[in-house]
């Protein structure tokens, strides 16, 4: 376990899930969401987790513990809807209600059957299960998911003889069973649709990079706006829009239409209106974000996206090659890619080739600017010819990615803006 350091001087401490206290969320099925603090989990992909600490710290959370893929914390109810409406590298936000151990779906039945589910819940509201399990003795996540739902639609026969109905298009309430071994974690899900589903995206092009690992990204190289911004191969414009929200301080969450919190039995119409409506961290940005790609789909896609947005103004886009690329007053710039990885049938020679293009561009072009590029292709990042500075490990779906940071000492410099 290893410490991060919050803004006030705060350790935070992290630990994976075999050091994970089987007793933390013991109890919680006496306690409620509705007091003023309260315990709550925060998921991401692998390696953004102290990124995502960062950020609950900046909110103002309590407690802030990384766990694997995971951050735990605490907070009140503004906190809950700030982390699911600002957090930039969290994909949903739970609230743990109970903790127990089952040593078999008979037990996991008759525990989640136990639990006072009037806190939370009517006989007429509609709800879902989604099961998680890591565990030996539960094999199978669809009977967990079975039999957690009936314990919870046993419990409405036997308190108001008639069972809540089960929906998976938009229910009321979403509750999340994890398994880890023998310890099970019930949980109210806040979020609903995956938070990585900003809203904004209206388009797409092939394999589009998630905006939480996007923002995750730019949040690991730094970025706040400092200076200009240079995507040279970016598809349908998730990097550019990430890094246009991030500079101005735009809350990801305003382009979605709901969150799961807000059918809520306690929801608070009036605090959540304030939460959503305050654009008092907004802030000025004076630089500018480059955008090119070589496919002019792509750039028709990007201009869609970005205007859906609403980030127009800072982004300038141009179709152009990744070779063809002149460029001046790059000096402090960031640059980042997510070049293709030759996932889909492209030919050693034709990754090699490109890569190498990368490395040739950003020695010449970008000259004084710091480049940051990602690649599920360990060979083919090789053929960059730049040594990183900085390496990290990130998941872009299923596949292991490098994050390599590299310093574009060397090279020459020129005199205008992208153009051939």
């Amino acid at each position: 376990m290893h410490p991060l350091l919050g803004k006030d001087g705060r350790v935070v401490y992290c630990v994976g899930l075999e050091n994970r206290s089987t007793e933390r969320y013991r109890g919680f099925e006496s306690l409620s969401f509705r007091m003023k603090n309260f315990s709550m989990l925060a998921k991401t992909f692998k390696g953004l987790e102290e990124v995502l600490a960062q950020e609950l710290i900046e909110l103002g959370a309590n407690d802030v513990l990384i766990e694997r893929r995971a951050v735990s914390f605490k907070g009140d109810k503004a906190l809950l809807y700030r982390a699911n409406l600002c957090l930039r590298t969290a994909i949903r936000i739970l609230v743990p209600i109970a903790s127990f151990k089952a040593k078999d779906t008979d037990a996991l039945y008759k525990q989640v059957k136990s639990l006072d589910w009037n806190r939370y819940m009517t006989a007429d509201t509609t709800f879902v299960v989604d099961a998680t399990v890591y565990s030996e003795t539960f094999r199978n996540s669809r009977f967990v998911t079975y039999r957690a739902k009936d314990a919870i639609a046993d419990f409405w026969m036997e308190k108001a003889n008639k069972r809540p109905s089960v929906s998976t298009q938009e229910p009321d309430m979403i509750i999340n069973v994890h398994v880890a071994n023998e310890q099970v974690t019930v949980s109210l899900d806040s979020s609903g649709e995956s938070l990585h589903k900003r809203g904004y995206r209206v388009a797409t092009t092939e394999a589009p990079i998630s905006e939480v690992l996007a923002a995750g990204m730019l949040l690991m190289a730094g970025w706040k706006g400092q200076s200009d911004f240079y995507d040279p191969m970016c598809g349908s414009g998730t990097l550019l829009i990430e890094a246009a929200l991030i500079a101005r301080n735009i809350a990801p969450g305003v382009f979605r239409k709901s969150f799961a919190f807000e059918k809520w039995q306690d929801f608070d119409a009036e605090l959540w209106s304030d939460i959503y409506n305050d654009d008092s961290a907004e802030r000025e940005f004076n630089h500018r974000i480059y955008g090119s790609d070589a496919s002019f789909y792509a750039i028709r896609q990007a201009e869609k996206n970005i205007k859906s947005a609403g980030v127009q103004k800072d982004i300038e886009l141009k179709q152009i090659r990744m070779e063809e690329i002149k460029n001046d007053q790059n000096v402090n710039a960031l640059v980042m890619l997510n070049p293709p990885y030759g996932e889909r049938l492209k030919s050693n020679k034709e990754m090699e080739d490109l890569y190498g293009a990368i490395g040739s561009t950003l020695k010449h072009q970008f000259t004084g600017a710091t480049a940051w590029i990602i690649s599920s292709n360990a060979a083919a990042m090789k053929c960059i010819g730049l040594k990183p500075s900085r390496k990290y490990h990130l998941l872009n779906g299923e596949l292991d990615c490098q994050f390599n940071q590299y310093e574009l000492f060397q090279g020459k410099r020129n005199d205008s803006h992208l153009h051939s």
